[in-house]
């Protein structure tokens, strides 16, 4: 995680400063199954990466005993267009995420926060909070998800690196009690109300990731200094996508990206009073910088098959 969150960090530097390249993610919607397919091309120039990854949601695959969300990564030669490296992207997805939010919460939540709240249990509230961990000294953890043994499980599973206290609740209201709040649900009707978010939240809105996703009470967004990864993909599909197409919420009062943040182009958090929220959708800059961190070390290492793509 270490790693992933420096090469996110770098990856969204590049972004705002210009130096990437990033068409918007193009979707393949499965209407009669309920999940997506999804194409995301990057070129990094300053860390001279390009590639692209191929990923699907599909949220009743659990239930199949499989994923909700799998992903495979193309690595190219920017020089010369050949293929240099294939790889599994459904745990690089979950840590460059996890890496997102934790580069995020360190630009917008406040200095000390102590107190992580996590609404929706699974994989990605699991690399959220390992990220979160490694950027601020947490001592309570509130979860709250639809499946109690998913709650259990990640308790389980948290434990091995953090020595916090750990709430679980059913109620919603219980868990916004926190200095960052993390929400990673599939949902497509507002879960968190905004009369439970306290001055100075942080909230870092991952779930919303297509078109009439939405997580967060429109109201939130109104009060709050916004920040997009990207304010395309995020317009049409990020936690923003709803309220904007609602006119719940002006273009106009989407702050800016994180990218824009960590290039020193605009400031972060300002005070300790305002509500911040980071709209993640994913962009494929951070699958890129992340791919080719796992590939420097592979080489490094002598790891992997040669394949004769040529």
């Amino acid at each position: 995680m270490d790693e992933a969150i420096l090469a996110v960090e770098e990856a969204f530097r590049e972004h705002g400063l210009g130096t990437a390249q990033m068409p918007p993610k193009s979707y393949l919607h499965y209407t009669k199954y309920q999940g997506d397919l999804r194409t995301m091309p990057a070129y990094l120039e300053g860390m001279d990466a390009t590639g692209v990854k191929v990923v699907n949601v599909h949220p009743d695959n659990p239930a199949r005993g499989i994923p909700t969300v799998m992903a495979v990564v193309i690595l190219h030669s920017p020089k010369t267009g050949a293929p240099t490296a294939v790889m599994g992207g459904t745990f690089l997805t979950n840590m460059r995420t996890g890496a997102a939010g934790a580069v995020a919460a360190r630009y917008l939540a406040r200095k000390g926060s102590r107190r992580v709240g996590l609404l929706g249990a699974g994989a990605q509230a699991r690399t959220q909070l390992l990220g979160i961990a490694k950027t601020f000294d947490i001592e309570k953890v509130s979860i709250a998800d639809v499946s109690p043994e998913r709650c259990r499980s990640l308790v389980d599973w948290a434990k091995s690196f953090l020595a916090a206290e750990y709430f679980i609740s059913s109620d919603i209201r219980d868990i916004c009690d926190a200095d960052i709040l993390v929400t990673t649900t599939p949902s497509r009707s507002p879960l968190v109300k905004d009369e439970w978010i306290s001055p100075g939240t942080h909230i870092n809105a991952i779930g919303a990731d297509a078109a009439g996703k939405e997580e967060l009470d429109p109201a939130i967004l109104k009060r709050s200094k916004v920040v997009v990864d990207d304010i395309v993909q995020a317009s049409h599909s990020g936690e923003v996508n709803v309220p904007l197409g609602e006119g719940l919420l002006a273009p106009g009062e989407i702050y800016g990206t994180i990218g824009e943040v960590v290039a020193g182009k605009v400031p972060g958090r300002m005070d300790d009073e305002e509500v911040t929220v980071f709209d993640s959708t994913g962009l494929a800059i951070q699958d890129v910088a992340t791919a080719m961190g796992v590939y420097s070390r592979a080489l490094a290492r002598g790891l992997g098959t040669k394949l004769p793509f040529l």
